[in-house]
């Protein structure tokens, strides 16, 4: 099956004075067309810096040293910043964190939503003044046509992440990249936005990769997740797999920091302890190792091996090569050494 996204054994490096900083390590992943694909993980661990690899927004001293990027038949490794422009905004959209940040204070609503439309498609001015008013109709803002007069500071935070959202959707792509678009909200707004964006999957057909570190909304809205820590993905499956079939103690660790509303006994959040790996100088083993409850001496020392529980379900996790081992004897003993 041809997938719209292919992203093989990326390794991204960010060059600088003190290092390099090893941000992607042998990342790999593939969202089928429609498909909601949630990447999850702390501050730090990678999730952003894949998607902009992929739209071909990393400014030096990133570079892509190593593995291919597939997106939608396009070679993006090859393409030029003249053929990226092409597809970006066009076949391939973002949604950025903060909205105050992404659009342009001394330019109109109308102005910034007709500039996207202007510049990939072949309609008039007039055209696209009237496309931008069924964008944000579509998006749920009342009365477009003052809002199109409208400067950024002048609309709610909630407003202005659905105008992020109405020129992201502006040329109808094949992919939207989510980078965190609810985080600066409050939480009725947040299930609102998310509702809007899961309505226009449905509307568009396309599909959707959202980058958060809140699993409620991957919960709600995802076919399958994506675990990221320290620049590599250390689970990938379906959304039950992970929820309710957890294989990396990192991924363990992200669900038991999630409040539990309906326990009958109520329990205290438990918090992953220690700091996050020092990327400029990444341990040999599993990056974890230093913050697990489960750590054995071969973690510290070696990566663990690639373990596949079903043809969508993996994890790289040396606990879960003891359990296949416990059948054999002496299999358990040998790891812990």
């Amino acid at each position: 099956m041809k997938h719209l996204v292919d992203i093989e054994h990326e390794r991204l490096s960010f060059f600088t004075p003190a290092g390099e900083v090893k941000a992607l390590d042998d990342v790999s992943f593939y969202v089928n067309e429609g498909e909601v694909l949630g990447i999850v993980g702390e501050s730090g661990s990678g999730k952003s810096v894949t998607s902009y690899s992929l739209m071909g927004l990393i400014a030096n001293p990133g570079k892509i040293i190593g593995g291919d990027l597939y997106f939608n038949g396009y070679h993006i490794n090859d393409m030029s910043e003249k053929e990226m422009r092409k597809i970006r905004g066009n076949e391939v959209s973002i949604i950025f964190q903060d909205p105050m940040t992404s659009l342009n204070p001394v330019y109109t609503i109308g102005n910034q939503i007709m500039e996207v439309i202007l510049l990939h498609t072949n309609k008039s001015k007039t055209e696209a003044k009237e496309r931008a008013k069924e964008l944000l109709m579509l998006v749920g803002i009342n009365e477009p046509e003052k809002r199109l007069k409208q400067y950024p500071h002048e609309l709610s935070g909630g407003m202005r992440q659905r105008v992020m959202i109405a020129m992201a959707l502006a040329c109808e792509p094949k992919l939207l990249i989510a980078d965190e678009p609810t985080t600066a909200l409050d939480v009725t707004i947040q299930a609102q936005i998310i509702e809007l964006m899961m309505d226009l999957k449905n509307k568009l057909g396309m599909a959707i990769i959202m980058i958060t570190h809140d699993l409620g909304v991957v919960a709600s809205i995802c076919d399958r997740i994506a675990v990221m820590y320290a620049g590599k993905i250390v689970e990938s499956g379906l959304t039950d797999d992970i929820f309710y079939n957890p294989k990396h103690e990192y991924t363990k660790g992200l669900l038991k920091s999630i409040p539990k509303m309906y326990e009958a006994d109520y329990e205290r959040l438990v918090p992953i302890e220690g700091s996050p790996v020092d990327m400029l100088n990444p341990p040999k083993g599993c990056p974890f190792a230093s913050r697990c409850d489960s750590c054995m001496k071969i973690c510290l020392r070696e990566m663990p091996p690639v373990k596949n529980f079903s043809d969508t379900h993996y994890s790289q996790c040396w606990l879960n090569e003891i359990e296949e081992d416990t059948n054999s004897e002496g299999g358990a003993a040998c790891l812990k050494k």
